[in-house]
């Protein structure tokens, strides 16, 4: 009973002890809980924070790939697999980009043959770490067009292992068709500008010889006239250095006619003619000039033809094309005439039987200053200041040609 009463008086003498204590203890472990929280969510800001920076870096990552057009990979060195990232190439026809994980050896599948062996040593000597990384230029095939597409790659190593073996390699890719197709139109107008420049120095001799010949000629014919009694020599000397007046009259002629009609300068002065009359009085004019046995002809669709178009520039263009039909026709015939098209337009052609022109210089025979055979007479304008005339008349020239059997120059224009 002494016992029960003494530990009563205990507990009521140290209770409140007791329970201040556990109160203490309660609020020691309440703040402290609060500062583990409060750091806990500072440490969650933070990474909410990078989260956020790490998104906005992806989204701004992703903006600069698809606006640069590339795709993105990245290679495991030691399997050779290759996975496409991101892949915003712009794409030419289906199945032109590798959505899912790939070998090396099915990529190489996608190469054009004559790159494979190339690009195969290249990834195989990053993936062993024979090179730190790669800038290519190569041809990939489609699968709808049989024309490849050119691309072009960067590609480094990213990770390395232990021994410092490649882990792990990323590159990007991106078509380069255009620049390619621009690099090529630059080689061509490079050619071109070295070729025409070529021409030039050609033309400025020719000219130099062709101005020359004939002026030579009036200078010296013209200086023997007052000691020529005769009238029938001087007949002749008079109709030798008219003709070389109209051979030296036709070479400016030729250098101002193109020079006025691609300055603009030149307008055409329409007109309506007889065509018949007009070609009758052309090859009348060249037939003395004709080799011997060497026939002019005509051949008309119908017995007159009225036409509305320049005639100064028509006879321009069937004087260069009688001209040259002449020069180079030995023997045989020389046909002129025309003929009505579907599509309501005139067909004027000048046809002979002499040498021909080869299959391959039938494109350039109407470029500037260029000759067929550089022993002929001529500067090599004539019959591009045909396809000058023309075109300003909203015609066309062309021609057909067999070496050995003849040339056939024709002449569309609208039928009016």
């Amino acid at each position: 009973m002494f016992q029960l009463l003494l530990l009563d008086g205990l507990v009521a003498t140290y209770l409140p002890y007791f329970i201040w204590g556990l109160g203490l203890v309660l609020v020691i472990v309440a703040i402290a809980y609060l500062f583990a929280q409060r750091r806990e969510g500072q440490v969650l800001r933070s990474e909410l924070v990078q989260l956020s920076k790490l998104k906005k870096h992806n989204v701004e990552y992703e903006f600069v790939v698809k606006a640069m057009k590339l795709s993105t990979w990245h290679i495991d060195a030691k399997t050779r697999v290759i996975t496409f990232d991101y892949d915003y190439r712009e794409k030419s026809g289906e199945g032109d980009s590798m959505t899912e994980p790939a070998t090396l050896d099915e990529l190489m599948q996608l190469f054009v043959a004559e790159d494979v062996a190339r690009m195969s040593k290249v990834f195989d000597d990053i993936c062993t770490g024979r090179v730190q990384e790669f800038h290519e230029q190569y041809r990939m095939k489609t699968t709808h067009s049989q024309r490849p597409y050119w691309e072009e790659s960067f590609a480094t190593v990213a990770r390395r292992d232990t021994e410092g073996l490649p882990e792990s390699i990323v590159g990007t890719s991106m078509r380069i068709g255009q620049r390619k197709a621009m690099e090529e139109a630059l080689v061509v107008a490079r050619n071109r500008a070295e070729e025409s420049d070529r021409l030039k120095s050609a033309f400025i001799a020719n000219m130099s010889h062709e101005i020359r010949t004939p002026l030579n000629a009036i200078i010296g014919f013209t200086s023997l006239l007052p000691d020529i009694t005769g009238d029938e020599e001087r007949h002749q000397l008079i109709d030798l250095i008219q003709e070389n007046n109209q051979k030296l009259l036709q070479i400016i002629d030729d250098v101002m006619n193109i020079s006025k009609i691609e300055a603009g300068n030149d307008q055409l002065q329409m007109v309506t003619f007889d065509l018949n009359l007009c070609l009758t009085e052309v090859v009348d004019r060249f037939r003395p000039k004709a080799n011997p046995g060497v026939t002019l002809t005509t051949e008309f669709a119908a017995a007159s033809k009225f036409i509305n178009s320049d005639l100064g520039r028509l006879q321009t263009i069937l004087t260069h094309l009688l001209s040259n039909a002449v020069k180079f026709t030995q023997q045989g015939t020389i046909t002129v005439g025309y003929e009505s098209l579907d599509n309501k337009r005139l067909r004027i052609y000048v046809r002979d039987t002499g040498k021909g022109i080869p299959q391959e210089l039938q494109e350039r025979v109407f470029e500037r200053f260029f000759k067929v055979d550089e022993f002929v007479p001529g500067a090599g304008l004539g019959l591009s200041t045909c396809r000058v005339m023309a075109f300003s008349m909203g015609g066309n020239i062309g021609l057909s040609s067999t070496p050995g059997e003849g040339s056939t120059f024709w002449l569309d224009m609208p039928e009016q």
